[in-house]
């Protein structure tokens, strides 16, 4: 009874963690110059991915690769079609040129580096079974280490922020709601998650689908909650930033993680649901080539969310 109610509480953590989080996050940007953008790819992704890496560090010592594995594809799927989707609806979402050239090839670029690592046998590199190893996973950490170095490359903000009340927040009480938020949506991820996980398997489902779609849902709740408060906030670089830098962090950061701490057994399905998190990055960059400006606009939203539902029909008929 009380992992159901927490399950209950969960979402509202979620929700007012989001807002403290954007609120904090954006007065952090201002007072040290820094873009929104950037703090979106760091600071909100952290905060946001946080119940992904606990899911999938607890998920590996206890040896469910197929939880830990179909969190992170999972996650990567939602961000883009389900979270970006509805986000677009709210407001349409101006994509920042670099975005383009650079964070979005390089999220594509991650989840081809774990294809391929997690399918050396193919290409008669048999160091390890099919799936990935620890020496995987130290190769995807280093990647993901070259990626924080890109980051902090990235030029300041110039502009003023039109919200006063964030220009008037003292360094204190910024930094104060970003953690609260953090811990806010760290709590109500795992509360949620663990409800959803007890629920699941009351239907007998496998660890794979459970990853894939309710531990994967329940874990990309804050990036929901977050971007879809940013985009009603028209805080549109941290929607945008938030969602692409989630998905670097999951596959490089999260997924080299839990299998540098036990190796993940690669299932042939999984292929599958890798080659839909590099079609749905792929999707964006057609959306933003096929419109006048870098804009995802509402329209554009309403196709993404359709294509997750599709995915979602899929993989109940695959089971």
């Amino acid at each position: 009874m009380l992992t159901y109610i927490l399950f209950a509480l969960g979402f509202v953590a979620l929700v007012k963690g989001a807002d403290w989080l954007v609120t904090g996050s954006s007065a952090i940007a201002k007072r040290l110059g820094i873009s929104d953008f950037v703090i979106g790819l760091t600071i909100v992704s952290v905060g946001t991915s946080a119940p992904e890496l606990i899911v999938n560090v607890l998920a590996s010592i206890n040896g469910n690769a197929g939880i830990a594995i179909g969190n992170v594809l999972g996650s990567n799927i939602a961000n883009v079609l389900l979270i970006l989707g509805i986000s677009a609806i709210i407001y349409g979402l101006p994509i920042q040129r670099n975005t383009v050239l650079s964070e979005i090839p390089f999220s594509l670029a991650a989840a081809l580096l774990i294809g391929f690592l997690a399918n050396t046998d193919i290409f008669g590199l048999e160091h390890n079974e099919h799936g990935l190893g620890r020496i995987d996973g130290a190769i995807i950490l280093f990647f993901f280490g070259l990626f924080l170095m890109y980051v902090f490359t990235l030029p300041s903000a110039k502009e003023d922020s039109p919200d006063q009340a964030i220009q008037a927040m003292s360094g204190a009480k910024a930094g104060l709601l970003t953690v609260i938020g953090i811990v806010a949506l760290f709590l109500g991820g795992k509360w949620v998650v663990d409800g959803a996980v007890q629920l699941a398997q009351l239907f007998g489902m496998s660890e794979a689908f459970i990853g894939l779609t309710v531990v994967a849902i329940g874990t990309s709740l804050p990036e929901l909650v977050t971007s879809a408060m940013a985009a009603y906030r028209r805080n549109t670089d941290i929607a945008v930033g938030n969602v692409v830098g989630s998905n670097i962090f999951n596959l490089l950061l999260i997924l080299g993680l839990s299998s540098v701490i036990r190796p993940l057994p690669f299932q042939q399905s999984s292929n599958i649901d890798l080659l839909v998190v590099v079609l749905s990055g792929a999707l964006i960059i057609l959306a933003l080539a096929l419109g006048r400006r870098l804009v995802i606009k509402r329209y554009d939203g309403v196709i993404f969310v359709l294509c997750y539902v599709g995915y979602i029909a899929y993989l109940l008929q695959r089971g």
